[in-house]
């Protein structure tokens, strides 16, 4: 028998109801659901048109060319290895002052069972760095974070991802 579930990406708390019904963790999931309905292509195709990218956390994990786990079918447009929830589990998360290049004040990064960029590419950017491992990148149109800048108030990353050439021209 199979059992079909889903969970309606409203209000919030989605990705804690995916991970008590769907199997694998939440980036195994996502990069299941994405090849499943051929989002992955989509994603690819945006990027490769240079249009912009932000993958936090778990999205960072799926943009990677290597998740390190055979479960998670990456999506190849961060030249990027990755160690998945290297901070620890959810009771191990924290808050902390990033140094951003670009940014004047540290940025309030919160990590959450957040993964480390263990290995990087030639002509990948590493915009900040926690503890010595990078937690925030950019290769052409794509930024990727280990952290979830969304949880945060503070829109610099987002204007960074998405408005960069607009504010520098």
């Amino acid at each position: 028998m199979t059992l079909t579930a889903g969970v309606i990406a409203v209000q919030g708390d989605v990705s804690e109801h995916a991970r008590l019904l769907l199997p694998g963790g939440e980036s195994t999931t996502i990069s299941r659901l994405l090849a499943d309905e051929a989002i992955d292509e989509e994603i690819i195709a945006h990027v490769e048109a240079g249009k912009p990218v932000l993958a936090t956390c778990a999205g960072l994990i799926v943009a990677a060319r290597d998740a390190n786990d055979d479960r998670v079918e990456t999506l190849d447009v961060l030249d990027v290895t990755i160690e998945r929830n290297a901070f620890g589990r959810q009771r191990d998360s924290f808050e902390a002052p990033l140094s951003v290049a670009g940014f004047e004040k540290p940025f309030p990064a919160v990590f959450i069972r957040a993964p480390v960029i263990d290995g990087v590419g030639e002509g990948l950017e590493v915009l900040a760095r926690w503890e010595g491992d990078p937690v925030a990148v950019r290769q052409g149109p794509v930024v990727g974070t280990s952290f979830h800048p969304e949880l945060t108030g503070d829109a610099r990353l987002h204007d960074l991802a998405f408005f960069a050439e607009e504010s520098t021209a």
